[in-house]
């Protein structure tokens, strides 16, 4: 398997990985900032600890999912420095 398609997997791992955290975050984001919008309010740790408390929320549920497709891609590695 050449190197450039270890790089393309582990690059769509990061993604399969990341990709959910940050869409929370933004939708939480954009929410909050309209809802700022219409009560005027602008205070900026709001948005912050909400996002926060999202991407806990999610590492606390969906954390042993991503655990488990970052260990199936270290094992494949593993296959691919052995033979």
């Amino acid at each position: 398997m050449p190197v450039v398609d270890v790089f393309r997997d582990a690059i769509g791992v990061v993604i399969r990985l990341a990709a959910p955290m940050l869409l929370l975050s933004m939708v939480v984001g954009v929410i909050v900032a309209i809802l700022q919008a219409v009560t005027q309010i602008h205070e900026q740790t709001i948005s912050f600890v909400l996002k926060l408390i999202v991407v806990v929320l999610f590492l606390v549920i969906g954390g042993s999912w991503m655990m488990t497709n970052l260990q199936d891609f270290a094992l494949e590695l593993f296959e691919l420095m052995k033979g």
